[in-house]
């Protein structure tokens, strides 16, 4: 998974739930998802910020 399709992805959840477009069934998934998607995302940017610490 890169950053960008995660990031995609959570736009894509956060859209459903914003427009009401998830069913109660669905919402305890669809709210894991985005919580695994933005620690994939806070991870990838740790990353990066780390890689940058070490070139400047």
């Amino acid at each position: 998974m890169t950053y960008e399709s995660a990031l995609k992805e959570l736009q894509e959840v956060i859209e459903d739930l914003r427009n009401e477009l998830v069913s109660v069934d669905d919402l305890t998934k669809k709210v894991n998802r985005a919580k695994e998607l933005i620690e994939f995302c806070k991870n990838k940017l740790r990353e990066v910020g780390e890689d940058l610490d070490g070139i400047f």
